[in-house]
């Protein structure tokens, strides 16, 4: 394999490391600030810290976004304004680590979507990993108290992931155009469609200490692993750069149980291992060979 395709493994990896750490920090997070202000400033610190950012880099050579590009641009902006949102209510009444876990659904989303939509190859031995991850995904939207229930929180990371699964696909349209740019429309656009939507559902939180945490957190979290993922994205595919960023939700499970000592109960263990298989097949040698 190419050097250039290694370079791409890596910022998948990259990518989905600095975004494992926003799980558990955003679940801390939630109990200083309101969901909606924290998705919004999240996604603004992204935009500020990557506009910082580009301004450091000189002698760029990227292809700025074009006119034809808009619808991608408008989808990609209103799925990033909703998705956040979905988590961040999701976080509220679910443990950071099954969060955490359920962030793999994003690649059933991504794949099928890029298999449906877009044309991507899917490989038989990434549709065993997709019927996993399915199943393990099926499994953490259980609570099991004193009878099995559907996990309300549960179901809105779910839809969160499927937001960001069929906002994947938009970028991968535009993934050769400049990944900066790309990342400081995502930032600001997003955040403050969901700033918007706080105010205008009564949220208000004027702490600026926490304001300016929340948009560290989203400038390496959001901004610097969107930046990465879009460049993995632009070599080897939306399909493919999912199955590599899929060990961000393991390495946020470890995060939840160190930072907030969680400790899941029997089922999230049964379906962390079924996840893992899931995973396991994602970025096997066959399933690298199909998925373009």
């Amino acid at each position: 394999m190419s050097c250039k395709f290694h370079k791409a493994v890596f910022h998948a990896v990259l990518a989905a490391t600095l975004y494992a750490v926003s799980i558990p920090f955003s679940k801390l997070l939630l109990a200083q600030m309101p969901p909606t202000m924290l998705a919004a400033f999240l996604y603004i610190g992204a935009g500020m810290g990557m506009s910082m950012l580009g301004m450091l880099k000189k002698n760029r050579s990227e292809e700025s976004l074009q006119c034809g590009d808009i619808r991608y641009v408008v989808a990609m902006v209103m799925l990033d304004i909703i998705a956040p949102i979905l988590l961040m209510l999701g976080l509220r009444y679910s443990s950071a680590a099954s969060s955490s876990l359920l962030n793999n659904f994003e690649i059933v989303a991504t794949s099928i979507i890029a298999l449906v939509i877009f044309g991507e190859n899917v490989s038989k031995r990434l549709w065993l990993a997709i019927a996993l991850i399915t199943f393990s995904s099926i499994l953490l939207t259980f609570d099991t108290g004193d009878e099995f229930s559907f996990s309300f929180g549960s179901l809105l990371v779910l839809g969160a992931t499927i937001c960001w699964g069929i906002e994947n696909n938009c970028t991968r349209q535009i993934a050769d155009k400049d990944p900066l740019q790309i990342v400081v429309v995502k930032g600001f656009g997003s955040g403050l469609g969901a700033l918007v939507v706080a105010l205008v559902i009564g949220e208000r939180f004027f702490a600026i200490e926490w304001i300016m945490l929340t948009m560290l957190l989203g400038f390496v979290s959001y901004g610097l692993s969107i930046y990465y993922y879009t460049y993995a994205q632009r070599v080897i595919g939306a399909a493919r750069t999912s199955a590599y960023y899929a060990i961000a939700p393991f390495i946020g499970v470890v995060f939840s149980m160190l930072i907030l000592g969680e400790r899941p109960n029997w089922i999230f263990f049964v379906a962390l291992f079924v996840m893992l298989v899931g995973t396991y097949l994602t970025s096997t040698k066959e399933g690298d060979n199909k998925i373009e």
